[in-house]
């Protein structure tokens, strides 16, 4: 069975702010207000106030450039139609690695220190998971639960990027943007379909924490496979990073 909890961010904070003054009070802990406040999950893994996902496995944040300056170097123009359009066109199915295919690494990687992984060292079978696009902790006690509730989304949907440059590109490329970590990540199914292949002019996540860092590594992936965005996505995309405009895009370089 699935264990969702789903406090808003006022009843999370009150309860941590009743728990920590409780400790206060009775000497077992002190603050030091230059920290940043952390909700831990499971014996290992934490998630920082700021809800940030696992990063992708490319770059270093401290020479990574601002999101807003990457972009800037985007091309901006309309949609090409999506005609012709099919998964296949990018890939038939999820590559191996090691013996592990990347649907499991990149379970893996998001679900951080609490996986749980089957006698194949590989398979994800059990553990707590962040869900990035609605900001829920997820509980998952059987393999069976996370192959019906998580799935591996697309942070630039495949069906956008034909539409923005992807079509008139090799296939070995088309390739490479369905299977660079980079553009995936773990989410919940009912949240990656309602999404569909929106961009971020007609979708984003739910939770308003995680959205400078999603839209950043959709930046990210434009630039780096050289996707155009349309104007009214340039829009969107600098509304959220008025934000936040420290965000830095992982995985390109200027």
């Amino acid at each position: 069975m699935v264990k969702v909890l789903n406090l808003s961010k006022y009843k999370k904070r009150r309860v941590v702010w009743i728990l920590v003054t409780s400790l206060v009070a009775t000497g077992l802990v002190a603050i030091n207000p230059a920290a940043r406040e952390k909700v831990y999950i499971g014996k290992a893994t934490e998630v920082v106030a700021e809800n940030r996902q696992s990063e992708p496995e490319q770059g270093q944040s401290d020479t990574a450039p601002l999101a807003k300056e990457v972009l800037e170097r985007v091309e901006v123009k309309n949609r090409a139609p999506k005609t012709g359009y099919s998964r296949k066109e990018f890939y038939d199915t999820w590559p191996n690695k090691d013996g592990c295919n990347l649907r499991q690494r990149i379970l893996k990687r998001d679900f951080g220190e609490t996986a749980v992984l089957g006698k194949d060292n590989c398979t994800v079978v059990s553990g707590r998971f962040y869900e990035p696009y609605t900001g829920t902790e997820m509980e998952f006690k059987e393999k069976s639960e996370i192959s019906k509730g998580i799935q591996i989304d697309h942070i630039v949907a495949l069906s956008d990027a034909w539409q923005k440059g992807a079509q008139y590109k090799p296939k070995e490329v088309r390739f490479q943007i369905a299977t660079d970590p980079l553009n995936l990540i773990a989410a919940e199914a009912a949240a990656n379909q309602q999404k569909s292949d929106g961009d971020a002019a007609t979708w984003l996540p739910k939770n308003k924490s995680f959205r400078c860092q999603y839209v950043a590594r959709q930046i990210a992936v434009k630039f780096k496979y050289a996707l155009f965005i349309t104007p009214a996505e340039k829009e969107a995309m600098k509304t959220v990073l008025s934000h936040c405009p420290e965000e830095k895009a992982m995985g390109v370089s200027l």
